[in-house]
């Protein structure tokens, strides 16, 4: 049986960034767990940014450097809330 029967949209979405990222070489880690040093840069996931989280942040020499979002194609007019997010993961970022 695939994982992917008992997850939900959402889910299986996160997975397949997790493992994208992984296989670009960006290490993929919770907030809590947070590690700089894990590699050159890291994936975090689920963000606190002033308006939600995000889904992960990319970290490269402790600053964070891009979002990765995970929307429905329908989306693609209101990337204005993703620029959001990015902006508040900047500030919000634990170090």
């Amino acid at each position: 049986m695939s994982p992917d029967l008992n997850q939900n949209p959402e889910q299986v979405a996160r997975d397949r960034i997790d493992s994208r990222l992984l296989a670009a070489g960006w290490p993929v880690q919770d907030t809590e767990a947070l590690d700089c040093n894990a590699g050159l840069g890291v994936a975090v996931r689920e963000c606190q940014a002033d308006i939600g989280p995000a889904d992960h942040v990319l970290i490269a020499e402790r600053q964070a450097t891009g979002v990765v979002e995970a929307n429905p194609g329908y989306w693609g007019a209101k990337l204005t809330m993703v620029e959001e997010q990015s902006e508040g993961c900047v500030k919000e970022m634990p170090m």
